[in-house]
């Protein structure tokens, strides 16, 4: 197949584009600011509309990050589908599934930041790296660019499994 790197790069880059649709654009505030919730560190959340106060713990965390992970993953899956097909590629179902399978999942670990217990805070503290995962000055939310980083990283890796017997039409 010959044509895998340009497929590759095709689907990296629309897995992208949905990436950044579905975080900053289909995500909503609500799980946004509980997906990290837990009962030891819960998470206040006042609704813009009627300025509601609700206090959320583990079990909103974790619907709250499940909820955001589906409509992620959903806006990666219409978005690559859509781009795929005007790019006149045609990718093998499983491979599709599986991709966005390992973007599921590693963006559920990622985004479930519950402090001192979350998959991030632990990377950046193992490698070196937890101050910067910390910082939250001079411009610069180190948690945020490692998540960035994180993302981008697992979606180059769903889109090279997202190749896996594709082919053009």
């Amino acid at each position: 197949m010959t044509y895998r790197p340009a497929v590759f790069a095709a689907l990296l880059g629309l897995t992208r584009a949905g990436s950044a649709i579905g975080d900053f654009w289909v995500q909503n505030d609500f799980c946004a600011r509980v997906k990290g919730a837990s009962d030891e560190h819960p998470v206040t959340f006042t609704d813009p509309v009627t300025q509601e106060e609700s206090t959320h713990g583990t079990a909103s965390g974790r619907a709250a990050c499940l909820h955001h992970c589906l409509t992620y993953v959903a806006t990666q899956a219409i978005v690559a589908g859509l781009g795929a097909r005007a790019l006149g590629i045609r990718v093998h179902p499983a491979a599709a599934a599986a991709a966005l399978a390992v973007s599921f999942g590693t963006h559920y670990a990622a985004d479930r930041r519950v402090p001192g217990k979350g998959l991030l805070e632990k990377l950046a503290d193992k490698t070196g790296k937890g101050g910067f995962y910390r910082l939250t000055s001079h411009g610069i939310n180190g948690a945020f660019h490692l998540d960035g980083a994180f993302h981008h990283g697992c979606e180059t890796v769903a889109a090279l499994i997202a190749t896996t017997h594709a082919t053009t039409r």
